[in-house]
Parts: C-alpha cells; structure tokens; sequence
C-alpha cells in the first residue's frame, strides 16, 4: 500500500503509473500475439469474429465495472483520511456486487448474442465463430471480475505493483495455452476463449490467496463478507455515472462497429487489428489517468487540494512526451505492424489508413483522459460521463457515418480525432471553473466508522 498524500507529486504519480503501465503493455502484448495467431492461421473471418466480440463484453462488463470505480475511489478517500473498517466494509460489499453481476451477464450474454451480431451487420460468414467465441468467454466473467475487482482495490490503496506481478504470469499462461489449444489442439477460436477463461482464473485465484496471506484486514473470506447497504448507496452515488459513461462507450463502439461492417469483412478485420494498435498507443494515457485518480482521492481524503494541481500539471508533462513518441512510431512502422498480423493486403492498407489519421491526435486524447482522471478522483463522475457522451455520441458517431458516405473507411477514421479535440476542450474549460472541487464524498462519511 501506498500513501500518496505525502512527497513530490510528479515523481509519485509516475511511479504509482509505471506498474500499470508495464502490466497492462503485458496483456495488450498478448492480446496483439492472440490477434496474430488467429489472422495469420485461422484467417481474416475469424479475426473479424473476435474482433466484434470485444465491443459486446465491453458493452455487457462496462456498467459494472463503472460502478466498480466507484467503490475503487471512495476506498482511495477512506485510506486518505485512514478510515480503514470502513475500507474493508467498502471491500466486502464490492465484492458481493461483482459476483452477482457476473452471473446475472453471462446469463445474459449468452442468450442475446446472436442477435446483438446481427444488428450491427456482422458479416453472415463471421456470425457464427463470433457466437462460439462470445458464449465461451462469457463463462469465465466471474474469474474476470474477481481478479479486476481484486486489483481496483489494491489500486485504491495505493498498491499498483501487486496486481502487475500476477498480470504478468497470467498473460505468459494464455499465451501459451493459444499457441497449444490453436496451433497443436486445432480447437480455433474456441481454444482462444478457453485459453483466456483458463488464465483469468488462474490470475484470481492466486492473488486472493497472496491477500489472504499478507494483508490480513483485506482476508477474502466469502462466508464472512457481510454487504453494507450505506456504502453501496454511496458507491453507486459515485459508481453509477461512471457505469452510465462505459456503458455509453461500449454501445458506442458497437456502433462504430455497424458503421465499419458495412464495408465488409476486410474493413472490420482491419478495424480489429487496427484497435489492437490503438489500445497499446492510449495505454499510457490510460494508466496515468488512473493514477492520478487514486492521486486525487487520498488528497483529497487528505484535505491537500493544493496537491491537485500541480499533479495535474506533471501528469500532462509526462504524457506529452510519450504520446510524441509513439505517434512517431505509430507513423513511420504503419505498414509493417499492420503486415505482422494479417497477409491480406486491403486489410494492411486500410489499418494504414487509420493509424495515419488517428495517431497524430494521441496527445490530445491523452490530455482529454488525464484531465478526466482527475475529476473522477475528486469524486465528479457525472461531468466526466456527460463529456464522454457528447465525445462519442453527439460527435464521433454521427462524424464517423456522415464523413464515411462521402469518403468510405478514411470518414470513419476522421470522426475520431474531431470527437477528441472538442473532448479536450470542454474537459479543459469545465476543470478551469473548479466546480469539481465540491464533489469529494469524505464530507458526507465522517460517520461511516
């Protein structure tokens, strides 16, 4: 555990950072080596398949995880201002919420996915390896919410190595298990989503048994968990913009999916690779963005608002360097990258297409999400969910739909860098008016021990 309230705040939100980032560069490299496998040998159709499953799990995932964040941030101001029954009250009734979640999802998931594919205009021959892809992963949502949960946690204590250590020897393990399941045992996309369910489980299970062990006050103990309904309210007061803006997103992508299936099976394929990119490109706006919200609340738990802002500051130097750097080499290794996971050479070009267009704007995007961080730390999930909706909704999808009937796939590409520069804009003239600094939630819980 990590107290962040005390020393420079540069240097500890780097290096509250630098874990996540490595971690989760880790799981963005396999899911890059998962891509190449299946576009190199199972084809471009079942590339696509995968590919179109990840917006539906998002989709099904995004409004628990959102309300997640905010048990996550309210644990950040309980540890700021050294509450810690409440913490562990706040631990329990998080992870009674995940594990009923997750059955309620893969009930669903399971049963709507077929048609979810057809309505965003999946092409007929990828419907059916989507289907067997979707119905698989989604048996393994409980292991997946219980390691991501677990994580959020230790994040909200200030821990972000821990995770990153059993991150890492899950990836390694699904690795392995794709190359044996696709390449040895032919099982194709189905192997795929036994690999992940398999190291998802694995991940869970080993690190509650490293909790149990070494941080005695967060003892999983399933039978003692006891849920407080106060806390809950107060988490889902918090959590419940954030889920609204994730499940925002989620359908979102789903609709930037339709758009690009209407140009068929090699522009979603290439859509697919090029999001694999693209996730490794944002990581780092990601994970400091995270950062900076633990930053934010234990300051503000802490009563240090003069904190804030000079956190801020660092955090945006910080990440206008990366992002210049790897626009660089999202620019001059377009054509390659985009040739190591597929040997169809439209795919290759329209994947080149996007990464031209797209990757001059991470520094904005990267800005946009910092900034974000910050108001969801302070407790502001409301504000941050409203800009993610006019970004996505009132901006790049229609963009994307109009700009793509003129222009084909380069329209749809086009959509996003406007929907982040006006993003950026109202994420920077709403910060300037300091409304955020009246949302902490530590003023209404000094009662909750």
């Amino acid at each position: 555990m990590k107290d962040l309230t005390e020393g420079k705040e540069g240097k500890l939100i780097l290096n509250f950072a630098l874990p996540m980032l490595f971690g989760n560069v880790f799981q963005q490299l396999y899911n890059v080596i998962d891509s190449i496998i299946i576009g190199k040998v199972l084809g471009k159709e079942a590339l696509a398949a995968v590919g179109a499953s990840f917006p539906l799990i998002f989709a099904l995932i995004s409004f628990v995880i959102g309300i997640a964040l905010g048990s996550t941030i309210i644990i950040a101001q309980f540890f700021g201002a050294k509450k810690m029954e409440s913490v562990r009250k706040t631990v329990d009734t998080l992870y009674i919420f995940l594990f009923f979640a997750a059955f309620i999802l893969m009930f669903i998931g399971i049963n709507t996915s077929k048609y979810v594919f057809q309505l965003i205009s999946l092409p007929e021959e990828v419907i059916p390896l989507a289907v067997d892809y979707f119905t698989i992963y989604s048996y393994g949502f409980i292991f997946f919410f219980g390691f991501q949960g677990t994580s959020a946690i230790l994040r909200g204590l200030g821990d972000s190595k821990t995770p990153v250590y059993f991150l890492v020897i899950s990836t390694v393990v699904n690795i392995i298990l794709d190359l044996v399941f696709v390449l040895v045992l032919g099982w194709g996309v189905k192997g795929v989503a036994f690999a992940t369910i398999i190291a998802q489980a694995g991940a869970f299970i080993t690190i509650v048994l490293y909790i149990n062990k070494y941080h005695s006050f967060l003892t999983f103990s399933p039978l003692k968990m006891k849920f407080d309904r106060e806390i809950f309210r107060k988490s889902l007061k918090i959590g419940l913009p954030s889920g609204f803006q994730h499940t925002f997103v989620a359908v979102g992508f789903l609709a930037l999916y339709r758009i690009v299936n209407m140009f068929g099976t090699s522009a979603t394929a290439a859509y697919t690779v090029a999001m694999r990119i693209d996730s490794f490109a944002v990581l780092p706006a990601m994970n400091f963005s995270a950062a900076i919200t633990t930053f934010t609340g234990q300051n503000i738990g802490a009563n240090k608002m003069n904190r804030l802002s000079s956190g801020l500051k660092a955090t945006l130097k910080m990440m206008s360097v990366i992002s210049i750097v790897i626009t660089a080499l999202a620019i001059t290794f377009a054509e390659p990258i985009m040739s190591l996971f597929t040997n169809d050479p439209e795919v290759v070009e329209i994947g080149k297409n996007y990464l031209y267009i797209v990757s001059p704007f991470y520094i904005v995007f990267a800005a946009m999400f910092v900034i974000m961080g910050l108001l969801r730390g302070a407790g502001d999930t409301i504000t941050s969910m409203v800009i993610t909706i006019i970004t996505l909704w009132v901006i790049r999808i229609p963009a994307s739909y109009l700009l793509s009937l003129e222009i084909g796939t380069l329209g749809i590409w086009w959509g996003i860098p406007v929907a982040w520069i006006i993003g950026l804009t109202i994420s920077i003239l709403y910060y300037k008016t300091g409304r955020w600094r009246k949302k902490a939630v530590m003023r209404n819980t000094d009662s909750a021990d």
